[in-house]
This record gives C-alpha cells, structure tokens and sequence, in this order.
C-alpha cells in the first residue's frame, strides 16, 4: 500500500447523519492489521468499530472521544509508513483554476481540496454538491483507469422514479444499469431500463461492483416506505448521491445531503441545508436559511419563504405556501394550496386549500363582516 488509504465516517444510520466517537481503539500512529478495530461510533439505535480496510499505520486522526462525526467525513488515513505526513488542509493563496465547465458549490470544492481529490475526474455539466462528491468518496468504485465507477441503479420504477430516471440522464453523471422494484416483474422495462428485480437483486448488483442506487420511492402517501428503501439500501452497502437536475438552481452556499433530489426547475436558496433523502420536486422555492430535515418532501411548486423549517418525514403539498420563519413539525402534512402562517405541530394536518391556523382565517372572515 504505496499510496495512503482514506477512512471515512460511515453512515450508520439512515436517519441520524452524525455518530459519536464512543471509543478510540488505535490512537495518532499506531500500527493496525487490516480488520483490527480503529474506533466505535455510536447513534442513538447502534454501535459500530469502524475496522481498518488494510494494514498499516494510522495517520491524521485528529477526533476526540465524545466528538460528533458527519457520515462522509474524513476519519483518519492508513499509511505504509510510521513517517508519513497527512496534507495540510491549508491552501496557498494561488489555488489551481477549475477545470472549464466543472460547476462546484463551495462545499463540495473545500471537501475536494481537503482530500485532494481531482477535479478533473468529475463530470462537466450537472452541479456538483459535497453530498455528490461525499458519496463519491466513500462509494465510489475506482475503474482501471483510475475514474470513478458511476453506474447506478434506481428502487422504485413509478410516477416518481420516471422523474429521478428522467433528472439522472439530465445530469450525464451516472449510468443508469437498470430498477429496482418489488413490485414490478424482473425483465419488464421502465422508460426503457430493464427491471433488474426486487430487493433481493441487491446483493448480486453489489457484486457486480454496483455501489450507487438513488431511492425513487415517493412516499407521499406513506413516507416511512421511503425511509425503510433507504435502510435498505445503507444496510446492504449502497451510496445514494444527490441528484440534482440540471434546470434547477442550487446557491453555492447550500448544503444538500447524500439522497437528496432537486427536480427541474427548483431552486434552493443561499445557506439552505437540505437533509438525507429529502425531496425538492418539480419548481419548489426553498428560499435563504431553510432546513429540511431527512426525508422532507417539498411538493412541486410549493413556496417555502426564508428561515422555513420543516421536520423529518413532513410533507409540503402542490403550490402550498409557506410563510418566513414557520417550522412544519416532523410528520405533519400541508394539503395542496394551503397558506401557512404559524407553526405547525408533529404530526399536524392542514387541511388543503385552507389558510393555517384556520380558527385565525375564521376570526378575520367574522371581522370583514
């Protein structure tokens, strides 16, 4: 092992993107056999050591016991030699232009010089967030010519997944190798990709060196289908990138989350942070300082104004409005047009239509008369 080995934070969790160091089994330069233990990472439902890949000498672990990592983060290195130096993550003044046409939010472009990675293996075209180059990182399969394996395959083959088959050709990043679906028959076609079977397909597709699958599971009428096709996926050891079509606008200094999906036409404004597999469909507006929490579904052309938070699992209906500040609680459901002016509860129904809260509609409807 010539070249030093990056470990990285697993994603332990679909739900939780953050573990805890929980213990440190190899300190700053130990010298490790491949499957010794490096760390234990803990969530709140699992505790995992994080086993060393190959042998050699750890490098650059600068957590602490107690510290909270991000899945996707640089753990330590592996190096062949006690005396190896790990990069400086500080820069010269004079950074090396992008390669023409390269677009790269400023996330995606400080993850990519702290890990040195090269700009020049990434696509031309679509935007390239952290959550993409993260994913890449930490599932991405090297070819024999040193690129990043791409090929992909998608769960889900309905109205949904037409739209994420359509977006991923959109971007030209990914080979689409076929669907996932359990409820359509393998050998059917689906806009022309073959379905390749259910989830019992995936370990062979894992085999096949396949490490990329974008969930296209909607969930509007039941989100927690969603999120069991994305443990499903993490527990079998597929990464799911970010897709992001290329008509939508992403501000530079947006967050977007492995999973997430931003459809055509959207836009995500600047500081936003958009949690795991989080949806931004069709012309959505989710303007400065949003946060959508993992698995949020923002409904195409729903308006979210500055500041909006919407929890885990919630769904913001078709043209809905919602106004600057308002947090939408984890499980709660805008109906389609709805006008939301104050929080709303976990697990809290407006009504389609409506204005929110609707006793306040009714005193000015009682006012004007």
């Amino acid at each position: 092992m010539d070249i030093p080995l990056v470990v990285l934070v697993p994603l332990l969790n679909p739900n939780e993107p953050e573990s805890r160091l929980a213990a440190i089994h190899a300190p700053e330069g130990t010298q490790v056999k491949r499957g010794q233990p490096l760390v234990t990472l803990e969530t709140t439902k699992s505790s995992v050591e994080v086993e060393a890949e190959t042998a050699g000498y750890v490098a650059g672990l600068l957590a602490s016991v107690g510290d909270l990592l991000r899945a996707g983060d640089r753990l330590c290195w592996l190096a062949a030699t006690c005396d190896w130096k790990p990069p400086r993550v500080e820069r010269p003044a004079s950074e090396p232009p992008l390669p023409d046409g390269l677009r790269l939010t400023a996330p995606a472009l400080a993850l990519a010089r702290a890990t040195s990675f090269d700009l020049n293996r990434l696509p031309i075209g679509p935007l390239i967030t952290e959550g993409l180059l993260r994913d890449l990182l930490a599932g991405g399969v090297p070819g024999s010519d040193g690129a990043v394996d791409q090929r992909l395959i998608v769960y889900g083959g309905g109205g949904h997944g037409k739209a994420v088959i359509e977006a991923i050709r959109a971007m030209s990043a990914h080979e689409i190798v076929g669907i996932v679906d359990d409820g359509l028959p393998s050998g059917a076609h689906v806009l022309g990709l073959p379905v390749l079977g259910g989830a019992d397909a995936l370990a062979s597709l894992l085999a096949q060196g396949i490490r990329l699958a974008a969930n296209a599971v909607g969930g509007i009428g039941d989100a927690q289908n969603r999120v069991r096709v994305f443990q499903r996926l993490v527990e079998a050891g597929f990464a799911c990138p970010t897709v992001v079509h290329p008509t939508a606008l992403v501000e530079p200094t947006a967050i977007l989350s492995p999973g997430v999906q931003v459809m055509p036409h959207a836009y995500v404004g600047s500081e936003a942070e958009i949690g795991f597999g989080a949806i931004v469909n069709t012309s959505a507006v989710v303007s400065h300082d949003c946060r959508l929490a993992a698995y949020a579904n923002v409904s195409p052309g729903a308006l979210l104004a500055g500041g909006v938070r919407v929890g885990e699992s919630a769904l913001v209906g078709m043209g809905a409005t919602v106004n600057l500040g308002v947090v939408i609680g984890d499980g709660a459901r805008v109906g389609n047009s709805a006008v939301v002016k104050k929080d709303v509860p976990p697990g809290g129904i407006v009504r389609a239509g409506s204005i929110w809260p609707e006793r306040e509609a009714a005193g000015s409807s009682q006012r004007a008369g």
